[in-house]
This record gives C-alpha cells, structure tokens and sequence, in this order.
C-alpha cells in the first residue's frame, strides 16, 4: 500500500474520498471539509493546515482505500478537547508544544470515524496501519510534538487502544429514538416532574405565537442562509466567542450539500425569529448553532431540543446529538455517553504524565457519568 500526504481536499476527487468515508456522515464527505477550506476558515492563516492522509493500493493510485483528516495546528482553538494545560506545561519546560498533528473535524464535537476504510475492503487493519504508521512519521520527521485523534468511534476505537495510544474520555448529551411514535410517547417515558417541566415549556412557546419552519435541500433559498448566517453571528457576538466561520462557508454548505443541512427557523407573524443549524446523517441528526433576535422564555429549549427531537420521530431517525457539554440537557431527555480521544506525545517524560493524568481523569469521567445516569428524567422502569 502507499500513503501520502495532501494540503487541501481539492487535490483528490471528491468520489474516491466519498467512495471511502461515505456520505452517511455529513462531516467527513469532501464537500464539508472542502467548504471549510474554499471559504478559508481554515488554512494557514487561521492556524488549521490541511495535512490530510491518503493511502492507495500501490504507488500508481490505481485505488484510494483510505483517508484520514489530519490538520497541523498552531494553536488548540475548535477542537473540544482541551489541552491547554499540556501546552503549558510543555511552555514552562522550554519546548515546544506547537505545531501539532490533530486527526478530527475542524470546529465540530461529534463522533465519527478518524483512520477510515474503503467499506468492503478486506485488509482494513492494514489500512489502519498504514494510516497510522504515516501520522507517525509525519510527526517523527517534521519534529512534531504530539498526534491527537478526536471523537473517535467504533473500530477505530478498539485499533487505537490495541496499538498503545492513550485515551481520553469525555461526556456529551445524546438522545436515543426508543420507536416512540410521536414526542408524547418520548415524554410518556418521563418522570411526571420532567414531563410536565417539557409541556410547560413548550407551551410558553406555543402561546406566544410562535411557530416553526423546517428548511432543507432544494428548499433552501439564499435568503434562508443569509438569515442562519445572522442567528449564528448573534450568538457569536452575544457571547464572545471566536466567529470559526464566515458567510462563504455558510453559501457553500447549502449549495454544495443540501441535502445534508437543515434550518429550523423560529417565526412569529412571518418574521423569522430564531434559528437552529442542524445537519442530517443516514440515521440521525447533528445539532451545531443557534441563534435568537430576542429573548423569549425557553426559546433555545424549543430550537435546539424539542423540535429537533419531534423532527426525529416523525423521520425516524434513531440518534440527535446536541453538540458539546451541557448538564441542562439532561432533563430534556439527552443521556450522558462518553467520548473518546487518543494522544501521542513524543516527549517520553511527558508522555508518561500524560497517560498519568488521563487514568486519573478518565475515573472521574467513569463517576461523574454514573452520577448523571442516577439523575436520569427517564422513569425506572423505561429504556430512557
């Protein structure tokens, strides 16, 4: 097999990387990571430098067999795993901590797979192998301080493990479809106290006027961009965060893959309100921004949890994740699962206390998750 690495997506055909990573999931298809790049928000110049692997049958590429998003980072912005404190202890010691490898989705916190395999390949742990043997020389000869894979999934997972790569665990907020019919049997499921928090809830939206637009694929207009656009930079403003994305990538996204986003815009009188940008998987759905013009009693509740829930049921989808952290979640029927990632330093002493801390951490990740599970808004005695 032969591995190389590319610097933009654009170099290699959009099929061959589909063909491998699929176009079930919505953040490793070449036109997601391809608009991120043509819009520019990530490059060099924002610090994400495109590193990506690429591994064939033979050196005259006759088949692409397997990916692996890979970045050269200068900087631990948009990642969701923070290692802040290990580029500070690296700062304190006189090294370097950057430049580093990190094998994830720019910008985005979900699950999927990181060293992936052509479906249908026989020989996938070579894949594996090769994939990771190249990071490894990569970061080898270009004197880099560490590899991070992120959000990692499955077989992944497992091969990581097995090949001594140290993990780290986390915890988000996930709801799982249990065949409920519509949102009343979800909340059927519920404590009463939990039960009646969510009607109220959404009664206070309900009375206010306040209804609901769904806009996907073809039905997305640029209008309806312009204004997620403007939610997303609200929230962005509002709250001081970093802007990651600009208008481009937004009028990328909608053109490029429409099938795989969807607006929900609140509206009162028909005027836009709020909206939510969600993205739509095979078999479940990915909630990312939100944004308001005001502020309305349980508004975010509605958008970012309720009518995406309801959206499920009523297409069947089996799985929402809501994006990073938030114990609010929980009483709104999202359980805690865990997450993982894998790191590599090439300090050995600090590799070492590392794989220290993460033992430590990862026990308290384990009692923390156990902890929220006990606070379950789900009844004894249903799935939840």
């Amino acid at each position: 097999m032969f591995a190389e690495v590319i610097e933009s997506i654009s170099t290699v055909n959009a099929t061959d990387w589909d063909s491998c990573v699929g176009v079930k999931h919505p953040f490793t298809c070449h036109a997601f990571l391809d608009a991120l790049e043509h819009s520019r928000c990530i490059g060099p110049e924002s610090g994400w430098s495109p590193q990506h692997l690429v591994v064939y049958t033979d050196k005259q590429k006759q088949e692409m067999v397997g990916v692996m998003p890979l970045y050269l980072k200068d900087h631990s912005y948009g990642e969701y795993v923070f290692d802040w404190a290990w580029a500070d202890a690296y700062h304190r010691a006189g090294l370097d901590y950057y430049p580093k490898l990190l094998c994830g989705i720019p910008f985005t916190p979900v699950n999927g797979a990181r060293l992936i395999v052509k479906p249908g390949i026989e020989n996938g742990a070579t894949v594996r192998q090769t994939l990771l043997k190249k990071v490894l020389q990569l970061a080898k000869s270009e004197n880099i301080s560490s590899i991070h894979w992120l959000f990692t999934t499955g077989e992944d997972d497992n091969f990581l493990l097995n090949s001594g790569i140290t993990r780290r665990t986390g915890t988000q907020f996930h709801w799982r479809n249990q065949g409920y019919q519509n949102f009343d049997s979800f909340l059927s499921d519920m404590s009463h106290k939990k039960r009646k928090n969510i009607r109220r809830e959404r009664r206070r939206v309900s009375d206010a006027g306040i209804k609901y637009l769904v806009i996907g694929g073809e039905d997305i207009t640029e209008q309806y961009t312009s204004e997620m656009y403007r939610f997303y930079t609200r929230t962005i403003r509002r709250y001081g965060a970093r802007q990651y994305l600009n208008r481009e990538f937004f009028e990328r996204i909608t053109t490029t893959m429409p099938e795989s986003v969807i607006f929900m815009f609140a509206q009162f009188d028909g005027q836009l309100l709020a909206g939510g940008l969600f993205y739509l998987g095979d078999n479940a759905l990915y909630g990312r921004y939100w944004g308001a013009y005001d502020d309305y009693h349980s508004l975010h509740f509605e958008t970012c949890y309720y009518q995406p829930i309801e959206y499920c049921i009523k297409n069947g989808l089996e799985l929402f994740e809501a994006g990073a952290q938030g114990e609010h979640k929980l009483a709104r029927g999202l359980l805690p699962v865990k997450t993982y990632s894998y790191h590599w330093l090439s300090n050995p002493r600090f590799m070492s206390a590392v794989e220290q801390y993460t033992v430590e951490e990862n026990d308290h990740i384990d009692r923390y998750t156990e902890l929220l599970h006990a606070h379950s808004p789900f009844r004894a005695n249903t799935k939840g």
